[in-house]
């Protein structure tokens, strides 16, 4: 299908002369390379500087918008990318997949009580929602009726091409008007397959790129634990001999995944080529800021994860009742393309990409769609204040600031409820060093505002619920966070910072190894196979923890698993705290206990005795994130809050049993991420 269109297009090129204009464009970019521009130059050339109009094309099955910088084609009406021409490539997605295969929404769904499943997003009806000489905007939409038994949802495709600009703006809006019937929604993406022998260097963060196996490679690799994970065993370059390549090994959190993305080098032509998925805000996407999802991986495939329930399991599904109303606007994201000429090296276009989101970042929201359902920064709100922290016990009566605190917007719940939310918008910030903080561009509703701070045990809540209004900017007075404490600290082990990254971490296995995170120990968690270490470092009895010897960095291991005894088989494994008391103060001392992951585990706690009939607290089947297999660090966040009879107690040397009662999965346990023993108040 694509082809044909380009042999009808390369004519039309030749009629309008611009083949003469992409021989200019070739020039410029020698003259890049002579004079060693700086990447800023570099996006002068990209987009600015061409005043080419955009332009339009409308066929039996083909849509087609270009503007002199980049082409994109669809298929009509179901609105999936065929192919994008960029700087003579004729098209970066790799044409031998099938045409519903190469750029196009996904989405995993399904009826209550029934099994989930994965659709291709296609539309049945196309608009021309704008068309002049500046933008074009189009509509591949498709509505539900009675008659059709997929998908219950009005979804609304749009693609946006801007003159001058290097890349497409995508986002889309879903409807479920409340006389549809009810459906569950685990994962929406946007997904684009590149041309494989082309696009080999991905880059994730200035410390997270590399040359990636190809999708054969994989093929013909030694599968491991699970599909996902694959040791490299006869690969194309022979440098990625022995790694083991995992798509999980690249996720990243919201508030971090807003550029990733592949570059073409130069092997198959004079200039390398780069190709980025540029996310300015994550106000549509669920769970906040540091919920995980995945980038871009082997294939070569870059992905927007718009919804998913990845590192949080179905807690986070998106479930809309038969009689629910429910509107949401995702996006838009923004497909970026760049390129420099040969012999610069990779850091040339991705330090072009940084700026690029840069200047999506100041331009958010845009100004642009034309959806009414998309609200510029006219129609939207902002919430300003401070947190400020009171722990009685550490600071007395005096506060101090709630310095870097996460503070959000999300729908009205409980306190910690955002990060299972999934239906509505969120809005997060990172307040300053004295806890001021500023939340823009809301979208007009009734939200609760959330904060922690890094470093403190537990939550804040704001007493009342905030309405935002169109234009409203709401003045909130000093917010005093109490974090929860019935007593002074007596030890801790570990930061409450929602991460078990700070508890040791192992080294990897040699012969498992991905090289992108060797040297990098704040990455190390990232590696595979590192849960199998618990047995070898505790082959005969499990972790025992001395409060008063031991480092957490050293001696507490990442994560609680299953003890592996052979042939498949795994047993629950029970850890010691060991903790003197030279007196027991008659009252209720407390054991503040977090977690920072748990997949079908069971914490059961005893004090002092290990075989009593009844635990001092279980906390039930609890987590679904696969953190532990999935190379998370942390999942959803689980605080405990745990009162202790001083009864159980004793002078001298007491210990706490901490059993993750469910063995049977390697991946089956929890990551702590702070624990705390408290005394009763004087």
């Amino acid at each position: 299908m694509f082809a044909s269109y380009e042999k009808k297009s390369m004519a039309s090129m030749k009629k309008s002369g611009l083949l003469l204009w992409l021989c200019g464009m070739h020039l410029c970019f020698l003259l890049v390379a002579c004079t060693s521009r700086t990447p800023r130059s570099l996006r002068e050339i990209n987009s600015p500087v061409n005043h080419s109009e955009v332009k339009l094309n409308v066929q039996n099955n083909q849509v087609i918008m270009e503007n002199g910088i980049i082409r994109v084609t669809f298929s009509k009406p179901e609105g999936t990318i065929l192919g994008i021409s960029y700087n003579g490539i004729n098209n970066v997605l790799e044409a031998r997949n099938k045409f519903n295969n190469r750029g196009y929404f996904d989405i995993v769904w399904n009826k209550p009580g029934s099994t989930s499943r994965l659709w291709g997003i296609q539309g049945s009806k196309f608009t021309v929602i704008e068309e002049n000489e500046n933008q074009i905007e189009v509509s591949f939409s498709r509505a539900w009726d009675m008659q059709d038994s997929n998908l219950p949802i009005n979804i609304d495709k749009r693609y946006i091409l801007r003159k001058g600009s290097s890349g497409l703006y995508i986002y889309a809006i879903f409807e479920h008007p409340e006389h549809f019937p009810a459906l569950e929604i685990d994962h929406i993406r946007i997904v684009f397959k590149l041309q494989e022998n082309r696009f080999h260097y991905m880059a994730i963060a200035d410390d997270r790129q590399r040359v990636m196996p190809t999708s054969e490679d994989r093929s013909i690799g030694q599968r491991l634990d699970y599909d996902e994970a694959v040791l490299i065993t006869n690969p194309s370059n022979p440098e990625l001999q022995g790694e083991v390549d995992d798509k999980y090994q690249y996720s990243c959190e919201n508030k971090d995944n807003k550029l990733h993305g592949w570059m073409d080098l130069g092997s198959k032509s004079n200039e390398s080529v780069g190709f980025w998925m540029i996310t300015p805000s994550n106000e549509f996407r669920s769970g906040g800021p540091i919920r995980q999802g995945l980038t871009s991986h082997a294939g070569p495939i870059t992905l927007n994860i718009l919804h998913t329930t990845h590192y949080s399991g179905k807690e986070v599904t998106m479930a809309i009742k038969e009689g629910e109303s429910f509107k949401k606007v995702y996006g838009p994201v923004f497909a970026y393309l760049n390129s420099v000429a040969s012999g610069h090296n990779s850091q040339a276009l991705w330090s072009d990409a940084v700026e690029q989101l840069a200047e999506e970042i100041k331009s958010w929201p845009y100004d642009f769609p034309k959806s009414d359902d998309f609200l510029p920064a006219s129609k939207r709100g902002k919430v300003e204040g401070q947190l400020l922290v009171q722990d009685r016990h550490i600071n007395g009566r005096e506060f101090v600031y709630g310095k870097n605190a996460y503070v959000g917007l999300a729908l009205p719940g409980d306190l910690g409820s955002w990060q299972r939310q999934s239906k509505g918008y969120q809005f997060w910030t990172e307040a300053d060093k004295v806890g001021h903080f500023t939340i823009e561009n809301i979208v007009p509703g009734d939200y609760d505002l959330y904060a922690w701070v890094p470093g403190v045990f537990g939550e804040y809540k704001y007493k009342t619920t905030i309405i935002i209004t169109p234009g409203g900017i709401i003045q909130l007075d000093s917010l005093i966070f109490s974090p929860p404490r019935n007593g002074p600290t007596i030890w801790e082990i570990g930061i409450a910072d929602r991460s078990a990254a700070e508890f040791y971490v192992p080294e990897p296995y040699p012969n498992l190894i991905n090289r992108l995170y060797i040297g990098k120990p704040i990455h190390r968690f990232r590696q595979y196979g590192l849960w199998r270490r618990y047995v070898e470092l505790y082959p005969n009895k499990d972790l025992v923890y001395n409060v008063d010897v031991n480092d957490y960095t050293k001696d507490w291991f990442y994560a609680q698993v299953p003890r592996n005894t052979g042939n498949n088989t795994y047993h629950p494994t029970t850890w010691e705290i060991k903790f003197h008391l030279p007196s027991v103060i008659s009252g209720t001392y407390t054991l503040q206990l977090a977690l920072a992951s748990a997949t079908s585990s069971n914490l059961v706690v005893w004090f002092n005795d290990p075989v009593a009939r009844s635990p001092h607290f279980s906390s039930g089947l609890v987590g679904r994130d696969n953190a532990i297999a999935r190379h998370g660090i942390h999942g959803l966040y689980w605080p405990y809050s745990i009162e202790v009879p001083s009864h159980q107690l004793v002078e001298g040397t007491n210990t706490i049993y901490l059993r993750q009662a469910k063995g049977l999965s390697p991946f089956q346990g929890v990551m702590y991420d702070y624990i705390r023993f408290e005394r009763p108040q004087a």
